[in-house]
């Protein structure tokens, strides 16, 4: 057995959890936050037998949509001392899915 951690945009949770358990797999849903944008995310954890998982990342890949973002970067003013900043547009990637699978030890439902 496998455990698939998948961190999705909180865009495509509901959606990415949806057609997971339309196929057949629970799943559960947690609230994370990512470190560089600071922004929500959605943690899926599925717990699936070892020749399921291509089908899993397969369906998450399918349903996590890459999208262009513009954030506003810091930069100091050149030549002032202090911390003196301006901030420009700059366009980033973001969404899509990081996945992490891992091997169950051992695994009971009671």
């Amino acid at each position: 057995m496998k455990l698939v951690f998948a961190i999705v945009s909180n865009e495509d949770g509901n959606l990415v959890m949806r057609e997971l358990n339309k196929a057949g797999y629970s799943v559960t849903k947690m609230a994370s936050t990512g470190g560089f944008l600071r922004a929500g995310n959605t943690t899926l954890l599925a717990g699936v037998e070892e020749e399921s998982v291509q089908q899993v990342m397969d369906i998450i890949a399918k349903h996590s949509m890459k999208r262009k973002q513009i954030i506003f970067t810091p930069e100091p003013f050149m030549g002032t001392i202090g911390s003196d900043y301006a901030s420009y547009p700059e366009e980033i990637e973001t969404g899509g899915a990081t996945i992490f699978v891992v091997d169950v030890e051992r695994f009971e439902k009671v």
